[in-house]
């Protein structure tokens, strides 16, 4: 029998060949839905007029959302690498002139709450230390029911509108055809997809800040990000803005630490907010709220309901009402922390939503999501998702049903049940939506109020004190750095520009490029094909506020050492009568003191006490550590310098411009270091008192030494 084909067989393996590349490569080919329809417009829900609500039927929004939301089984699609904890909140003051929502009104309750912390682009085995956006959720178990305030460390978010969240988290997972890289913007795909989409400038200049890598999540603060409303008895509304203002104060850690970290302890932020409660150190956050009266909604030279801005604290202060305290580990970290489910829709009455596109779109991917994750409609049973006022509907059956509802009717109005469970009016409790007229075209677009791209970026940035501005330039620098293509960079490099000339210029000079004055095309193409391209391009930036004092990490101050970790480096012989007073100022303080030795087990000082070792120096790192005391003792310190880690433990924590102490013989081991020609260091001490020392760590570094730290060597 013969192999070759006959002609009409070659024609139509060649048809079969072509209708195959056709289906599995878009190139050159229009976007269409999974039905073959043509779409005009990926990049817009369609709203009830251009600033309206998100219409049901939208049905291109809806199977976009639906198929990402199904991608993943069964981690999160995002926010994959969790951290949580069980809480409470009080309310410092009721404010009744705002919302009829119990948990803003009565200071006698304690609010049971769940909190979950994350990253955002890396799977579950991902480091913590990846520069991300974080997540910051928290599931109140109000008497009304469960309110979750689902956000992140970062009051805006990448995209203005939910139609265009696939797209993003696309461009930042790892690429499709390798799988690589992971837990990491700084690839081609993503910046491909910011360079052509401008609205990404403002949370990216954000992650490219310290922000991205923060010290501890207990150091982290958190946002509600959208604008929501809130209602009073009376119906009337405001729109409000969410606030986690942390009680520790907003600490990062640099690149470099970070780098190091992730191969230290791959689980550091997990480790630190689990010890801490352990310790009985309970992390706390004031609750904020910037408050907007309905009819100033137009005031603000930026639109309330666009994600990607922020309301300058100087412009709208934070009012603080109330106080979280995480006081309790979780029992069990999947029945918990990875089956809490969080939801936008999650509200009780005395709240609502704003028109924001976004928050529209989440309003339905969350539950779509959840259904997808954890397998059944009746997730809400769970345990840890189910609400504490008891559940009385007609719901019934389902995969995974744990109650066991009784009587014979499952549907309202009813007889022969007693007419229960029965409706709640309004003036009993039961929830109620803002009136709002909705008067407007059905219309698939972005309002024009929604363009200024970079005016917020460039606030933001020159709110940053000369340390945070020089971290961003060597964050853009090193990600820029990792993009293979010159046509991506240039785009990057002309955004920056726009945001401030001297950051694009700095970040520039590191990639041995020239910062262009043009691009080629548009430069907003997040647009839809009968999109006005001209009136979506993004005007000049304006400056409405010079600088936001409250953008930059220094504005939460804070003068504790609370669960700092202070790194002891002694051997056999180290003097007790130095250590002693040392550690108990420290301890006083609240810190936590760690006896880093050349061996594990227990070390003798020279007062003949015995003292445990809680690392040995080969099983740890200077990152690790808040700061470093070397108490005297000679034989001690002759130990010290047989081993070279040492001299690099300490030349770390002086290049990551950390508070260093030392007592009696201890200065030998800086004299063997880089530390020796800067003994005159504002946070180094020689035989200094513990009180110095002790304001040194509170303030986190010393950068002014920042420029002499960089030629720590290696």
């Amino acid at each position: 029998m013969s192999n070759k084909n006959t002609p009409g067989e070659v024609a139509a393996t060649n048809k079969d060949e072509q209708l195959d590349r056709y289906r599995n490569d878009p190139t050159g080919q229009p976007l269409t839905t999974n039905t073959g329809l043509k779409v005009n417009d990926t990049n817009n829900s369609l709203k009830a007029g251009i600033r309206g609500g998100t219409l049901l039927e939208d049905f291109l929004l809806r199977e976009k959302i639906n198929h990402f939301d199904h991608e993943r089984i069964p981690e999160r699609i995002v926010h994959a690498r969790g951290s949580a904890a069980h809480g409470y909140f009080e309310l410092y003051e009721a404010i009744p002139q705002f919302t009829k929502a119990g948990i803003f009104n009565d200071t006698s309750r304690k609010t049971p709450l769940f909190t979950r912390f994350s990253t955002v682009a890396g799977s579950k085995g991902s480091t913590d230390l990846a520069r991300d956006v974080h997540g910051f959720a928290v599931k109140f178990y109000t008497e009304e029911g469960i309110w979750d305030l689902v956000g992140n460390n970062m009051p805006i978010f990448f995209i203005q509108d939910a139609m265009k969240f696939p797209d993003l988290i696309h461009s930042v997972k790892p690429e499709p055809d390798r799988e690589i890289p992971q837990a990491a913007s700084a690839h081609d795909t993503f910046y491909d997809f910011v360079s052509l989409t401008p609205e990404t400038l403002h949370n990216h200049i954000w992650v490219m800040s310290d922000r991205g890598i923060p010290r501890s999540l207990r150091m982290m603060e958190g946002f509600g990000i959208h604008t929501f409303r809130m209602l009073n008895d009376e119906g009337v509304a405001h729109f409000v803005r969410f606030h986690w203002k942390p009680l520790l104060g907003v600490r990062s850690v640099t690149w470099d630490e970070a780098v190091k970290i992730s191969g230290a302890d791959s689980d550091f932020h997990r480790r630190d907010l689990w010890d801490a409660i352990d310790a009985g150190q309970f992390p706390e956050w004031e609750l904020g709220l910037q408050i907007i009266p309905e009819e100033d909604e137009h005031k603000f030279e930026f639109d309330l309901l666009d994600a990607t801005k922020l309301i300058p604290e100087e412009m709208v202060p934070v009012k603080i009402v109330g106080k979280m305290t995480l006081n309790r580990n979780p029992d069990n970290f999947f029945a918990e922390t990875e089956q809490v489910a969080f939801l936008p829709t999650n509200l009780v009455p005395g709240l609502d939503f704003s028109n924001d596109p976004l928050l529209q779109g989440r309003l339905f991917s969350y539950r779509d999501t959840q259904l997808s994750r954890l397998g059944s409609v009746n997730f809400e049973q769970i345990p840890i998702n189910r609400p504490t006022n008891g559940v009385h509907n007609n719901e019934r059956d389902g995969h995974m049903q744990m109650s066991i509802p009784k009587g014979n009717t499952a549907y309202f109005p009813n007889s022969l049940g007693g007419g229960c469970p029965y409706l709640t009016s309004i003036a009993e409790g039961g929830f109620e939506s803002f009136t709002e007229r909705v008067d407007g075209n059905k219309i698939r677009a972005r309002s024009e109020s929604f363009v200024d791209y970079y005016s917020q970026p460039a606030l933001f940035y020159r709110s940053l004190t000369d340390w945070e501005k020089a971290h961003t330039a060597d964050a853009y620098t090193f990600e820029l750095g990792k993009v293979n293509y010159p046509h991506i960079q240039k785009r990057m490099l002309y955004l920056i520009s726009q945001i401030d000339e001297d950051l694009a210029q700095t970040v520039a000079d590191g990639l041995g490029m020239e910062v262009p004055d043009r691009v080629e095309g548009p430069v907003n193409q997040a647009i839809g094909a009968d999109a006005d391209v001209e009136k979506m391009q993004p005007p000049k930036k304006k400056v409405y506020l010079d600088k936001s004092p409250a953008l930059s990490e220094t504005y939460i101050k804070t003068d504790t050492i609370a669960t700092r970790q202070i790194a002891v480096l002694a051997a056999d012989g180290f003097d007790g009568d130095d250590f002693g007073p040392m550690k108990e100022a420290l301890e006083r303080e609240n810190a936590v003191v760690k006896i880093v030795a050349p061996h594990g087990g227990t070390i003798t000082c020279t007062k003949g006490h015995e003292h445990k070792v809680d690392a040995a120096i080969m099983t740890t790192e200077s990152v690790l550590f808040d700061a470093v005391y070397v108490p005297g003792g000679k034989k001690s310190i002759e130990a010290l310098l047989k081993k070279a880690k040492y001299k690099k433990f300490v030349n770390e924590a002086f290049k990551h411009c950390k508070a260093i102490a030392t007592d009696g013989a201890g200065e030998q081991l800086l004299d063997a270091t880089f530390v020796a020609d800067h003994k005159d260091d504002a946070a180094v001490f020689v035989d200094g008192s513990p009180k110095d020392f002790i304001k040194a760590i509170a303030q986190h570094r010393n950068y002014d030494r920042m420029e002499v730290a960089k030629m720590v060597p290696a």
